[in-house]
């Protein structure tokens, strides 16, 4: 009974947090805000999520679910690289249809801080590129790919929350996106390994499977690897 409580503390706490974000932004977030808006004492607040920033990781990750559960719900369309577009425009959607959730999960970036939520996109979208790899369509590593695609797509997605909805040039998201696509893909699909940097990013894509490695050759070989891939 006692964590069935807690738990519908803890929700009716987020819920209101969530109401204040979208309609006075992240100043509104103030636990004397929350707490009144959800009708708890600020002690409750403090016992259920640690501090303010872990009340702020909370509502990231619970306005960020809509987003993960579209992105599951998209699954595969046989086309790595295809999947890889179709959730990059996901990824822009949710950014300018939640702008205050979004915000709130990149807006505020700090060297080795990351939000939950954030990171588990972001994992998502390393597996994407993963599987892009082991299709032999990529011509730098997988986790210089990764990247890529995440700065740029972010950028987007701030600089167009950042202009008034009046004045958006939606097609900046399609041009970005082709743009970073042209620098990290093989121009056919060829089959992996007919370079060195292709034939190197194939292999790491599937080191995991060689078991003959122990954990400290997989890593080291996955280092030189990438440094063959993106040299």
């Amino acid at each position: 009974m006692a964590t069935k409580t807690a738990a519908d503390t803890r929700g009716r706490i987020l819920e209101a947090a969530a109401a204040l974000l979208v309609a006075e932004g992240r100043d509104g977030l103030s636990t004397r805000a929350v707490s009144a808006a959800a009708g708890v004492q600020p002690p409750a607040l403090y016992r259920l999520f640690g501090d303010k920033d872990g009340l702020l990781d909370a509502v990231a990750a619970y306005g960020f679910d809509e987003y993960l559960a579209s992105k599951r719900a998209l699954g595969s369309t046989g086309d790595a690289v295809e999947d890889l577009r179709r959730g990059w425009d996901l990824h822009i959607e949710f950014g300018l249809a939640r702008p205050e959730f979004y915000v709130l999960m990149y807006g505020d970036a700090r060297p080795g801080r990351t939000s939950p939520a954030a990171r588990e996109a972001e994992a998502m979208l390393h597996g994407i590129v993963s599987r892009v790899a082991e299709a032999g369509r990529l011509r730098v590593s997988v986790d210089r790919a990764a990247r890529l695609v995440h700065a740029t797509g972010m950028g987007v997605v701030l600089a167009l929350i950042a202009t008034p909805e009046a004045e958006r040039d939606l097609e900046l998201s399609a041009t970005a996106r082709e743009t970073v696509l042209a620098r990290i893909l093989t121009e056919t699909a060829e089959p992996p390994g007919s370079s060195l940097p292709e034939r190197a990013i194939a292999l790491r894509a599937g080191l995991g499977e060689a078991s003959v490695l122990t954990d400290a050759e997989r890593v080291l070989l996955a280092e030189w690897l990438d440094r063959i891939a993106d040299a």
